[in-house]
C-alpha cells in the first residue's frame, strides 16, 4: 500500500492521576527505522503496550495498513501484519529453539491446533523455522533448549519468532536490555538484516545502537513527544540534550 503503515493518533492515556501518554502522535511507513527514546517513567512502553494492543488508550486511534485497529484484539493486529518483541524475554526455557519458531509459522497458518506435531510432518515449516534461525546466525543453536542459550541469542531468538508472523511494522522493546555487550554485534548484525520493506519501531536506551540504527528518533518527555528528527537533529537539540541525553 502507499501512506503510513502505522498511523498514532492522539493516544492518551491516564491511570488515575498519572497522565502516561499525551495526545502522542506518530507514524511508520515501509522500511522506516525508527528509535523511541527517553527517560525512565516517560511512557515509552505504554505506548508501545497501546499500538499492539495490550493497553486500551483513553482516547486517541491506532491504524494498520490504513484500517482503524484502535478497539482490536492483540491477535487479530498480528494478524494484520504487527508484532512485537518484549522489554523480558518471553521464551520457553526448554523447548528446542527451532520448535518455538516453528509454533509461531503454525499459529500465522492458522495450525496452532497442530503444534505440538512432529516438524518432520511439515516439512515446508520445518525448512523455513531453519531459514529464519540461520537468517538471525543461530543455525548451530536450532536443537538447543532456550535455556542454554546466551541471553543475547534468546533476544535474537524473539526476532525470529516475530518475523515468522511476516509483519509490516515491527515494534521491538529494548531488545539490547540484558545483553552483554559481547554480544551486542550479534543483535546489531540482525537489525541491519531485516527486511528493507519492514516498518521498525525500537525503544531503546543504549545511545550506540539508537544513533547507529535509527534514521529518525521520537524522545518522550512525561508522556508527551518532546522532538522528533533526524539522529543529528536530536543530537544537538537543547531540551533532549538537557532533559536525556546530557550537555557534554
Amino acid at each position: 500500500m502507499t501512506g503510513p503503515l502505522l498511523q498514532v493518533q492522539g493516544l492518551d492515556k491516564r491511570y488515575g492521576g498519572l497522565h502516561v501518554t499525551r495526545n502522542v502522535s506518530l507514524s511508520l511507513a515501509a522500511g522506516d527505522r525508527v528509535a523511541l527514546i527517553g527517560p525512565n517513567g516517560a511512557g515509552k512502553t505504554t505506548l508501545v503496550h497501546q499500538i499492539s494492543g495490550v493497553v486500551a488508550p483513553g482516547a486517541g486511534r491506532i491504524l494498520l495498513c490504513g484500517q482503524d485497529v484502535t478497539a482490536l484484539p492483540q491477535a487479530e493486529r498480528v494478524r494484520m501484519g504487527l508484532a512485537r518483541t518484549f522489554q523480558i524475554t518471553t521464551l520457553a526455557p526448554t523447548l528446542p529453539v527451532q520448535h518455538q519458531v516453528a509454533m509461531a509459522l503454525f499459529e500465522r497458518e492458522n495450525l496452532a491446533h497442530r503444534a505440538w506435531r512432529s516438524l518432520d510432518d511439515y516439512p515446508v515449516l520445518a525448512q523455513e523455522a531453519q531459514a529464519l534461525l540461520s537468517q538471525l546466525g543461530l543455525q548451530a543453536q536450532a536443537a538447543w533448549p532456550a535455556e542454554r542459550l546466551a541471553y543475547g541469542e534468546q533476544r535474537l531468538v524473539e526476532i525470529a519468532l516475530a518475523l515468522a508472523l511476516r509483519p509490516q511494522v515491527l515494534l521491538l522493546d529494548e531488545p539490547m536490555a540484558g545483553v552483554p555487550q559481547s554480544d551486542g554485534h550479534k543483535l546489531l548484525a540482525a537489525l541491519d538484516a531485516l527486511p528493507a520493506s519492514l516498518a521498525v519501531l525500537i525503544i531503546e536506551h543504549d545511545m550506540d545502537l539508537v544513533f547507529r540504527y535509527a534514521r529518525r528518533i521520537i524522545v518522550l518527555a512525561e508522556g508527551a513527544v518532546l522532538a522528533e528528527g533526524t539522529p543529528e537533529h536530536i543530537r544537538a537539540h537543547p531540551q533532549v540534550r538537557a532533559a536525556y541525553l546530557g550537555h557534554s
